[in-house]
This record gives C-alpha cells, structure tokens and sequence, in this order.
C-alpha cells in the first residue's frame, strides 16, 4: 500500500536536495436551504462545511492549522499542488520562505535578504544512484538594500507563474517568476536594488543599468533602469531604481537579445486549449502578459519543454537549456502554441467472441458474492478503487448480456456513492467537507494526506468521477444537476475547475499546465520541489473527466479533460520512462522513475514496494483510457522487458497489471500468461479478474492500438493485427451516432453504447 507523506521520516521529507528523494452550480447552491447550519444541500447531495469531529484540515507538521502565506492584497483562490506551493502551504514549522522552487530553466529559494536564484547545468546522480537531480545552488540574491523579510507571501498567480512578496516595515520586494521563462522580474521600494553574488562574478557586459556576468558555470543579466547604474562592494551590487529583471543567458553572446526584452515585464499567463473533435486536434497556446517598465517592447523569451517543443507550432530561436526534463528550446514572442492528435478515451473495451462469457459471468458472480465487495475500504482513496474495480465489470457485464449481474453491481456502485455524495445522518462517515479558507474539497475518512496535505485529490477522485460516468450511462437522471449531477461537478471542480470565475474554487488546482502533469503534494515542502508518483492515476481522473463531460452533453468539461488527457499522454513516456532517450542522464542506471521531481527524477516510490510497484504505479488502474501505454507498443515492449530483466524473471506482485501492459505489445504471450495463473494469482486490489481477463483477451484478438488512423469523435481507438483493422467508438449522446474514421470506415454506434466493425 501506499504510504502518507506524513508518516515518512522527517529526515526524508526534509533533505536536503542532494538527498531527497464554472461556477457551474451556482443556482442550485445558493438558494438551496442547508439543513443544518453546517450542511449545504447541492441536488439531491450535499457537503458540510464544519469538519467531522476528530479530522484534521490543512495543517503544519505539528498539527496546528495552515494558514495561507498571502499578501493582503491578494484577491484569488487558494491554490495548490503546484510547484511553487511550498510559498502559500507552510507546512512545516520553520517554512517561512518556502522551499526551493524549480520553475526551469531557472530554481529559486527565498530568504529574508530576498530571493535566491539558480540555475544547475549539470546532473548530479545521488549516492545510491536511485536519483538524479539538478539542485538548487544560489547563485545570486536579487533583494532590496537593507531588507529583513519575516517571510514569504503570495501576492498573486497566473497559470504558471507566481509572484512572491518579500517585505519588512520599510522595504518591499516582489517578484514574478514562472515555468519556462528565463527572466525574474522584480518590484522593488524602499531602498535601492541589490544583487549580491554567491562567489565573485565575472563581469562580461556593463552598460549603464544593463550587467552580464558569469557566476560558476552559468550566465546572467541583471537589468536596473537604463537611467542608473550599477555599484559594486565586493561581491554586491547595487543600483537605483524601482524594479529590476534578472535572466539566465544561454550564452554570453546572447546579452543583446535579452537586453531587448528587459524591461517587457511579464505580469501574468495564461492557457488557452481548443479540442477540435471533427479534426481529432487539441491546440494549445501558451501566452504571458507583459508591460512595458521601459520603450514599448511587448513579449518576452520562453523556453519550451521536450513534450511542448514536439508539437510546436511557433518557430524555435535555435537557443537552448538543459533542464530535469530534458533540453529546453527558446521561443521569441508573447506566445507559442502547440497542437497535439486527440486519439481517443474509450469507457471500455470490447469484449470480443473468442472470450469465455461463462468464466466471465463466474468472475463476475465472485465479484459480487464476496462477503465485502468494498474489501473493507471506508477512505477516499480505497473506496475510489473498489468504485473503479466494481465500474470496470459493470460495462463487461452489459456486454455478454448479463442484465443481473450489471444491475446488482450499478446499485452498489449508486449506494455508495450517494452515500459519500451526501453529508449528515447518524453515524455518516462517508462525506465531503469544504474548507473556504482553503478553498478545497476533501472527502472524510481522508489518507495518505489528502486532508492535512491536500494531497493526491485527483488521484482518489478520478475513481468517483469514474464511477458517476458508469451509472450516468445506464441512468442518464441520476447525474442531471437537480439530483447527483451538481454534487458530482462540485467534486470535480475541486481538481479540475473549468471556471476561472468560480470564487470556490481554484482554476484546474491539480493540473500543472505547463508542466504538462499533475503534482502530487499540496504543500510542495521539499528541497526537491514538488512530485509526482502515480501519472497513470492523473491521467486516469482526465479520461474520467472527459467521458462525464460527454455523457452530461457539457463540452467545456469534456473538452477540459481531453486537454489534461492528451497533454499528460503527451509528457509521461518522456519524463517517467525516458522514451525517446533525451530526458535522463546518460550516467544514470535506470530507464524508468517511480517519481518526477521539481530537481529531477527518482527510482523510487512511496512505500516500500519493489520494481513491480514501482512501474506499476504509472500503469494503473488499468481502463480503456490506459491505451495510451501503447500508442508505441515497441517502447511498452522495452518497458516490459525492462521489468523482467530488472526482476531476473516474471513478475510476481501485481502480475494482472502487468499482464495487462503486456497486452499492449503482445496480446497473445499476456493472455497466456493469464490462462496458466488465473485461478491462483492475487489480482491488485483496484483490480479483477474478470476485467484482466476481458481486457488481454479483446487485445490478444484485436492486436495492437494503430494511431496512424483518427476519427470524428473523442470517444474511439483502432487496432491492428496481421493487417487487420478494428474500429471502435463509443456513443455518449442520446441517439444514434455515425463515427468516420481518417481511412474511410464508419461506424453506426448506438446511445451509450461500444460498437465495433
């Protein structure tokens, strides 16, 4: 199992980095009466905002309660799980300025005298050689004369950007810093700009404000106005002045192109996505505002991750950073834009004619007659997993006729979750609580830090929008706003809010944009940065996403999940399993990391699981929306091989799982594999039988996922075998559907059906 971030020793959380590891239902919400003054009723669900007795909320490590690190001026959300968190989330007792800040190119560290900016150019594999990470070294201090912050604030955010207030009595520095870019821009009042060096610089350019040096083995240029002029005391320098920009130069001969960009100061970006169902595109543009402090210059330099660089549409300046994901490419401009192949989110596979139903309706039957199908699961994670497991055998019920067994097992699925959809009631454990100084949703019994933390809110909730999506298939009413509907949206919006207008809730709080993935961690209180473990599980709450936003005919929510799918698909293979061969050191002796990090990536997990679990913890749950594991079968091949060669053999724990990653380059050896083990294996407890079975049978006969064909619609995929095709679409409208596919086939798919042809 996996262990809580709270129950880690302190000596790992706290490392140093060389060692460490919308608003949508307005209406209904507000009119409704609450029926008691702590419940407020959404539909036919509600939540609570007083906290069950004896849980805890956003806390310190000592327990007492969190309060948000921000300015009193500051007017937004309450944002999380993001990767300059550790300045809003003081989690631990001495985090007055946060923790190191990895935006790349460049990383950042807080203090009282300002804030420290770094940049590592090269690797430094750990002891043990599990990690390699870029730490963070000050190379300079970017400050005001004489400041001595007690802390530090937020001021304000963008999508990703952050801008960080660093204040005394007299003296104020804020600065706006953000992912991709290679400029620090500063506000400064109170006494005159300061730079102070970590080691003498090499002074390689001065013009009046304008200053190149060289720091170690990095490059930079600190912009005071162009009226003034730098003085320097040993390793400190000052200048007048009321802002500042300082930038990483790729190399010195580059001072003239960034000097022309100085003063455009970037106030703020912003994600703008278009999913063009009809052309199977997602497009996406990434865009900063900026203001002119001098001239009238507008834009800035951006540097581009790997998985962005890929799908770029807007030219490359040739210029180029190393960086924990890889090289990253520079774009001149106010914007660059990307546009990405939306291959499809299935709810299920088929189940093809040369499957057992007989063993299947049996698995099925066990499923159900077991003397707990819940397997004792009473938090938001665990029973997220029995939802998904149960879900999973609902669709493979309905396909082989067995009408029972899918209704029996929809009404444990509908009783649990109105169960944890509705607060209040004797001796209710089960329900959701919202916390308005947070501006979060955490659902109680709470683990592994998803209370106390705000930790892994998408990887517990994906199971219950999972879950809602089945019976939203059979029972188009349960989810209409006037019953389950609203509750469900309000659960979501906690991870993923459309809305940028929602007062409740932050704009997609579990999603780095830019990143292109999610981090796990609320409060991001590591000399690492922040993390990200279980991408499969982030991917998998995306899909969740995407199949309710089309079963509720709601195509901003749809929309906003085929984004967080196809993009997070777009970045896994590169930044988890070094696909492509660009992203890990050349000296580090791993092809795989359990763990993304800010600084870098870490053969490890969690808990104390071996290389079964930590592969598998990017492979599950395993759903039709897993089939992007084998959009390149050669490379799920490499990763499977991988495993066994590290294992000196099969693998023996969560073997279902990775049978069935197997199945996305060999359908036939998985199925084998299956049929030899079947009755004596222990299947993952997200996991079935039933649902192994059905998934490396259909793909033992369907063969592998063919992406060279796309279709109409953002509910499909096409396999291949033997130079055979196989369609297959699903309808999550209310009549009948004809699905056109690139190589001309079509395909008459019924209202919340799977056909194939």
């Amino acid at each position: 199992m996996r262990v809580p971030r709270s129950l880690l020793p302190r000596a790992l959380r706290r490392a140093t980095a060389g060692a460490t590891v919308a608003l949508v239902v307005a209406a209904l919400l507000t009119p409704a009466a609450p029926a008691a003054a702590d419940i407020i009723t959404v539909g036919s669900g509600s939540y609570t905002t007083t906290r069950p007795a004896g849980s805890r909320g956003p806390s310190t490590e000592s327990g007492t309660p969190a309060v948000p690190q921000v300015t009193a001026d500051f007017d937004q959300p309450i944002v999380t799980n993001d990767w300059w968190s550790s300045l809003i989330f003081p989690r631990y007792d001495d985090a007055r300025f946060g923790q190191n800040l990895f935006a790349h190119p460049l990383s950042y560290r807080a203090s009282a005298g300002g804030l420290g900016i770094g940049h590592t150019p090269e690797p430094v594999i750990i002891p043990d050689g599990t990690k390699y990470e870029y730490p963070h070294t000050t190379d300079l201090t970017l400050g005001v004369a004489g400041l001595n912050a007690s802390g530090a604030k937020v001021a304000g955010y963008g999508d990703w950007t952050v801008t960080a207030d660093l204040s005394d009595s007299t003296r104020r520095l804020r600065t706006t810093i953000g992912q991709g870019l290679p400029f620090a821009y500063a506000e400064v009042s109170g006494g005159p700009i300061e730079v102070e060096f970590a080691a003498p610089p090499q002074v390689f350019a001065e013009q009046g404000g304008k200053l190149g040096v060289t720091v170690g083995d990095s490059h930079y240029a600190i912009f005071a106005p162009s009226s003034s002029s730098w003085t320097r005391s040993g390793t400190t320098f000052t200048a007048d002045g009321s802002y500042a920009s300082v930038a990483l130069l790729p190399s010195p001969a580059d001072f003239d192109l960034y000097a022309g960009y100085a003063y455009s100061f970037v106030t703020g970006s912003t994600l703008e996505y278009d999913h063009d169902p009809g052309a199977a595109e997602l497009r996406t543009t990434y865009r900063v505002t900026t203001q002119a402090k001098e001239g009238d210059r507008t834009g800035t330099l951006m540097a581009m991750y790997p998985h962005q660089t890929r799908a770029a549409t807007t030219p490359s300046t040739g210029l180029t950073y190393p960086s924990p994901r890889g090289t990253m490419t520079v774009v001149e401009g106010g914007s660059f834009s990307t546009t990405l192949t939306t291959h499809g989110i299935l709810p299920n596979l088929p189940t093809v004619a040369s499957a057992d139903q007989a063993r299947l309706r049996t698995l099925i039957d066990q499923e159900l007659g077991a003397a707990d199908p819940w397997k004792g699961a009473t938090d938001t994670y665990w029973t997220g997993k029995a939802l998904g497991r149960l879900s999973q055998l609902v669709t493979i019920a309905d396909s082989i006729g067995y009408v029972d067994g899918r209704d029996r097992l929809l009404g444990l699925i509908r009783t649990r979750m109105e169960d944890w959809l509705t607060a209040g009631g004797d001796g209710d454990r089960a329900q959701f609580h919202y916390d308005g100084q947070w501006d979060t949703l955490t659902g109680y019994p709470a683990s592994f830090g998803s209370d106390d933390q705000i930790n892994d809110h998408d990887f517990h909730y994906g199971y219950f929008i999972t879950a809602a999506a089945t019976i939203a298939r059979y029972d188009r009413a349960w989810i209409s706003d006037d019953r389950w509907g609203a509750m469900v949206k309000t659960v979501l919006r906690d991870v993923a809010n459309p809305d940028r207008d929602d007062p409740m809730f932050p704009w997609m709080r579990s999603f780095s944009p830019y990143a292109g993935h999610g981090w796990a961690s609320g409060h991001a209180g590591f000399a690492a940065g922040n993390n990200q473990e279980s991408s499969s599980e982030g991917l998998h709450f995306a899909s969740a996403t995407a199949l309710l936003g089309s079963l509720l005919g709601d195509e901003e929510i749809r929309d906003l999940g085929v984004f967080m799918y196809t993009t997070q698909a777009s970045a896994m293979g590169t930044y988890w399993q070094n696909q492509g061969g660009e992203t890990f050191p050349e000296n580090f002796g791993y092809d795989v990391v359990g763990m993304v990090w800010g600084d870098g990536g870490h053969y490890a997990i969690w808990w104390a699981g071996g290389a079964e679990e930590l592969y598998g913890i990017n492979y599950l749950p395993i759903t039709a929306a897993s089939l992007y594991l084998g959009h390149d079968p050669e490379h799920a091949a490499a990763m499977h091989l991988s495993l066994r060669e590290r294992l000196g053999g099969e693998p023996q724990v969560w073997r279902d799982i990775h049978w069935a990653h197997l199945a996305l380059s060999d359908g036939p050896a998985a199925l084998a594999r299956f049929e030899a083990q079947w009755q004596t294996y222990e299947p993952e407890a997200g996991e079935s039988k039933a649902h192994t079975y059905q998934w490396v049978s259909t793909l033992a006969e369907l063969g592998r996922v063919d992406t060279s064909v796309t279709a109409d619609t953002p509910h499909y995929a096409v396999f291949e075998k033997e130079g055979r095709r196989t369609h297959v679409a699903f309808n999550a409208g209310t009549a009948p559907l004809t699905v056109t596919f690139s190589d001309g086939a079509t395909l008459t798919v019924e209202p919340g059906r799977v056909a194939t042809g």
